[in-house]
């Protein structure tokens, strides 16, 4: 569809588009209360513990008081909705913010300050220097003569540099008395995102211009929130407003990433809900049996002798609300705090800061942190990410004659010569190019100011681009006079054609001296650019103009239409030289890659690049190890039948040389091979890229980085993807974690990301420092909530057998509340300070990372662990108690009060062995929440209404209560000490010998070094160690895929089984 808009007469546009009013609100005051509880209750545990709260409002079945789910339930809720109500009013404050900014509008001939939000379609904006766009504009006026203006648009596409803005050949020349009468109207496309274009038309009414059609293009807009610089003042008409603006179409909330964990813990989840069904339905008919056949029998039991139809349901019911506790429902709640928590280590990381730009790390998406401990293949860019974005004129060929050297550039190491020697015989309009194309992109200062000491001056007098998607080339006109000694050719004004083109395919002898340099400086893992001329006659050249206005004039398909006129000029070519730039290296990427490799991570470079430079950066990089350790294998052809050759080939030999593992092997593939065999040949493709660890994809496009990721998302694999530029941001959006460079290419990847970082090189801390301690104490954190609600709810079941299966509980509703809610969760949430190990150690240990890929600290193994302890822990509570208090004359409550003593007294102990290295802050809240128990509960013993008045003052003055709870600590924790001792002395992990190096203060051992094996052996059980997995050794299951086996420490060789493939996990 179309928009019309009418310059400067709004009332034909008011009652059709929208105003200007800026909404980024997801709520509203109304809505807010049945919006955010129906995305509360979207999820499968809020609607269980819902449904949980509802039956007990039922007082024939509920075993406690409501208030025991319901105030946490409450208190849940309101914590989140309290979150999401403070963002969505913060989005608020900014939205009135800009929508009450002022600005200068023409209205009626007049010009008058409104507010932002007032502006409609049709408007004329004024400007002035460093004012914010508050509409996408068509420019129509600015201070320059020239029609140009500058602009800001970081807050758009994030890049810095500001960018060329000019109005319409149709404004050119018009006063600015005049443009506020200006009359016509603009032929545009509905409102898309699409920040890249607008194809366009406009007509000006008389007397400005006789209805002439014009072409308009995205350099002739001003878009919403950029900023004006540089120019004293600017007009422009409205053309999109409000929500409607490219930048209103691009916001959104992104869609949130489930992680690998998280999908574990609902797998878990579901398990226990299975677990607690059958429970539920044992007991109930157990109970039903024993009052049908014992509890009539009892006097003290008055069941009436014909019940209700649902009374074969009550203790079904009752029993499924005293298990209900199982789930538990505080875990996440505290998730979400500690990986709040992980992100600000993140972005508190001083380590991580560049020191060159001052650039923090930032975690945008907290919610993935542990994902950075489970990463499995890593896909980056080349160019900005791992290499400076910083190009250096070093070699080129002119004439069949080489220039440049090692130790310097090809401008300054030989300009002498180029000077003095060679510049009368050399093809002077390759000055022109070169200085025609430093002064249209503003490049080094150093290439204009060497080309104009060659006595090279040019006075430009009409310059323009355009750009050649489809052909990938990228087109100057030049007309001016240039005057260069006695170069005859430019003395008279006449019209020049530059190409710029990336291969260029001529025959003859200079272009094979042109080819081999191409090929030499690729080789030396050098950019290279053929540069190339033509002249054009006076007739030709309007004949082809008038043919490229039209085609410049639709609003269909016109970037096809205009790539096909400037073919019919892409002929004839005289060729003027080679050029080769160096993009270096960042600092530490060489070592940063080795380092990751040896984690197990396989990388994939997806670059622009020929294939040629690609490879030589990628051995530079030590992506891939130098022959005869390394092996390339090379996927081409422009056909089917090519590609599936070569295909098949590679696929036989990488099959043949990973069942060996003498060989680390990478394959190379073009862009147009990759398209024909995702296309074709997709599952060959697919089982190459599982066998070999590196790949090298050159030429691709954006669209084909984002198919890669995907490939390897169905695979099964966790995807990191790493970038600098607005090209990459489809890979990063793709990719399970997101990692965006703020480079030389602007911040669009960095906002698309989900963490940003300002070097490559910080991508090893954030993965290896970051990533594995998230995940290690995700882990404990997720499986210990579960410990500590089996633990209680074992404690009632077994009550129950002594109860006569009636589902009553043993606790009251407040110690049920408080321990959810206070006793057992402020310990645990210090658990986010824990480390296993330094971070020196860390680093200096990669392949510990395996643990983490492979999901060897939560898997079912593990949990199955932590489901034993707290079986058995619930045991001796129970059991203890009841024996110690069997002859007691004690009520229930102080019964109930020593079982839930025991149980905090347990868990502390629990924590703190679980805990590897101690804070002051951790001794306080484990010792600290352990003083606090004690201290709420006399408060609420010394209230005489509470239900518990005076129970724990007498339990306080009883020896036997304090023999009771050492016997429980001791009983519960003695086994367990035992399991691990044994462990650590006789089947030590590597985790625990590196603990034991740190402890005892000696040298760290050696870690060996990874050899890359087949990762398709899949059956392959991997070692038999742990980091913590109590009771239950690990999983077989808790297995990957991708990363090869480990090389395991030299010291544990001598203890420890052989090694053998790890492969994936299935979670």
């Amino acid at each position: 569809m179309k928009r019309y808009v009418y310059i400067n007469d709004d009332n034909l546009a008011k009652d059709i588009y929208c105003d200007n009013r800026i909404s980024n609100r997801k709520y509203t005051i109304l809505n807010f209360l049945p919006k955010n509880l129906w995305e509360q209750f979207s999820r499968f545990m809020n609607q269980y513990f819902l449904l949980i709260a509802c039956l007990q409002l039922w007082s024939l079945i509920t075993p406690v008081n409501p208030a025991s789910t319901w105030g946490p339930l409450i208190l849940i809720f309101a914590v989140s909705s309290s979150k999401e109500a403070w963002d969505d009013y913060n989005r608020y404050l900014l939205d009135k913010k800009a929508n009450e900014k002022e600005i200068w509008i023409v209205r009626q001939g007049i010009r008058k300050l409104i507010q932002a939000q007032d502006i409609c379609i049709g408007n004329i904006v004024w400007l002035r220097e460093n004012d914010e766009v508050p509409c996408d504009l068509l420019l129509l006026g600015t201070a320059d003569p020239q029609g140009f203006c500058y602009v800001e648009t970081a807050a758009l596409d994030g890049e810095t540099d500001l960018k060329t803005r000019s109005i319409p050949s149709a404004c050119m020349g018009i006063d600015v008395d005049l443009l506020h009468k200006i009359k016509g109207v603009i032929e545009c496309p509905s409102p898309n995102k699409d920040i890249r274009r607008f194809d366009a038309n406009m007509r000006l009414f008389p007397p400005f211009l006789d209805n002439d059609i014009f072409p308009l293009t995205i350099k002739n807009t001003l878009l919403q929130s950029c900023y004006l610089r540089n120019t004293e003042w600017a007009c422009g008409v409205a053309v999109y407003t409000g929500n409607q603006t490219k930048l209103g179409m691009c916001r959104g909330i992104a869609e949130p990433k489930l992680t690998a964990v998280d999908a574990m813990i609902d797998k878990l989840t579901g398990a226990v809900f299975v677990f607690q069904i059958v429970v539920v339905i044992v007991l109930g008919i157990a109970g039903n049996v024993f009052k049908d056949k014992q509890g009539r029998k009892l006097w003290y039991v008055q069941y009436p002798k014909e019940g209700p139809w649902y009374e074969l349901l009550v203790i079904p019911l009752r029993f499924e609300l005293l298990c209900s506790i199982m789930i538990p429902i505080s875990i996440k709640v505290s998730l979400d705090l500690a990986k709040s928590l992980y992100a600000k280590f993140i972005d508190w990381d001083v380590e991580m800061v560049d020191p060159e730009t001052g650039i923090r790390s930032n975690a945008a998406n907290q919610a993935i942190s542990e994902d950075l401990g489970q990463v499995e293949y890593i896909l980056t860019d080349k160019t900005g990410t791992l290499t400076e974005n910083k190009m250096i004129f070093k070699r080129c060929c002119i004439s069949g004659r080489f220039y440049g050297n090692e130790s310097g550039d090809a401008l300054t190491a030989k300009v002498g010569q180029f000077h003095t020697r060679h510049y009368p015989k050399m093809k002077k309009p390759l000055y022109v190019l070169l200085l025609v194309c430093a002064w249209f992109w503003r490049i080094k200062t150093e290439i204009f100011l060497i080309l104009t000491s060659m006595h090279l001056q040019c006075n430009m007098k009409y310059l323009t681009l355009w750009s050649s998607h489809l052909t990938g080339k990228e087109c100057l006109w030049w007309l001016g006079n240039a005057k260069a000694g006695n170069f005859s050719s430019c003395q008279k004004e006449q019209m020049k054609l530059f190409f710029l083109l990336p291969i260029l395919i001529v025959s003859g002898q200079q272009v094979r001296t042109f080819a081999e340099a191409v090929e030499q400086y690729a080789q030396m893992g050098l950019r290279t650019l053929c540069l190339a001329w033509r002249k054009l006659e006076e007739d030709e050249y309007q004949e082809w103009t008038s043919m490229f206005k039209e085609a410049n004039s639709t609003l269909v398909d016109r970037e096809r239409r205009v790539a096909e006129v400037c073919q019919r000029l892409e002929r004839d070519f005289e060729i003027l030289g080679v050029a080769a730039i160096e993009d270096r290296l960042q600092e530490g990427v060489p070592e940063t890659i080795e380092i990751l490799r040896k984690a197990g991570i396989n990388f994939w470079m997806l670059t622009g690049d020929k294939m040629s430079t690609a490879i030589q950066i990628a051995l530079s990089c030590n992506f891939v190890s130098p022959e005869p350790k390394g092996q390339i294998l090379i996927i081409d052809g422009k056909t089917e039948d090519e590609v599936c050759r070569s295909l098949d080939r590679v696929l036989l030999t990488t099959r043949i040389t990973e069942s060996e593992s003498k060989q680390d092997v990478a394959f190379v593939v073009d862009g147009w091979a990759l398209e024909i065999a995702l296309k074709h040949y997709r599952k060959p493709f697919t089982e190459l890229a599982i066998l070999s660890r590196t790949a090298i994809c050159c030429r691709v496009t954006p669209s084909q980085k984002a198919q890669l990721v995907e490939l390897l998302k169905l695979c099964d694999y966790r995807t990191l993807a790493i970038g600098d530029g607005g090209n990459d941001v489809r890979m990063i959006q793709q990719a399970d974690i997101g990692v965006g460079i703020s480079g030389r290419e602007g911040l669009q990847a960095a906002r698309a990301a989900d963490y940003s970082i300002g070097k490559f090189r910080f991508l090893k801390r954030l993965i290896l420092v970051h990533g594995r301690y998230s995940y290690n104490r995700t882990a404990f954190l997720s499986q210990y909530s579960f410990y500590k609600s089996f633990l209680i709810c074992f404690i009632q079941i077994f009550f129950s057998f002594i109860s006569g299966v009636s589902g009553t509980s043993l606790f009251n509703t407040v110690s049920l509340m408080a321990y959810n809610v206070f006793y057992t969760s402020v310990p645990v949430l210090f658990s986010v300070l824990d480390k296993d190990l330094s971070e020196r150690t860390v680093m200096q240990h990669p392949q510990i990372l395996f643990d983490c890929q492979s999901g060897r600290l939560l898997n079912p193994s593990t949990f199955a662990g932590w489901f034993g302890r707290s079986l058995f822990h619930a045991i001796v509570v129970f059991v203890i108690t009841i024996h110690s208090y069997a002859f007691e004359k004690s009520v229930m409550e102080e019964v109930a009060m020593v079982a839930v003593s025991g149980c905090i007294w347990l868990q502390a102990f629990v924590v703190a062995l679980e805990t590897n290295s101690f804070t002051i802050f951790q001794h306080l809240a484990i010792w600290g929440n352990l003083v606090g128990f004690y201290a709420i509960n006399w408060i609420v013993s010394s209230i005489p209404t509470s239900g518990m008045y005076t129970i724990m003052f007498r339990l306080c003055e009883q020896p036997s209560y304090w023999i009771t709870m050492i016997l429980i600590v001791a009983t519960g924790m003695c086994p367990v000490l035992a399991l691990k001792y044994l462990r650590y002395t006789y089947r030590p992990s590597r985790i625990n010998l590196l603990q034991q190096s740190e402890r005892l203060g000696g040298p760290i051992l050696s870690s060996g070094i990874i050899e890359p094996k087949s990762r398709s052996s899949l059956d392959k059980d991997i070692p038999t160690d742990s980091v913590y997995e109590p009771l239950l050794s690990e999983s077989p299951s808790a297995t990957r895929r991708s990363a090869g086996p480990t090389q395991r420490l030299d010291s544990v060789q001598s203890q420890s089984p052989p090694h053998s493939t790890h492969t994936r996990k299935d979670n």
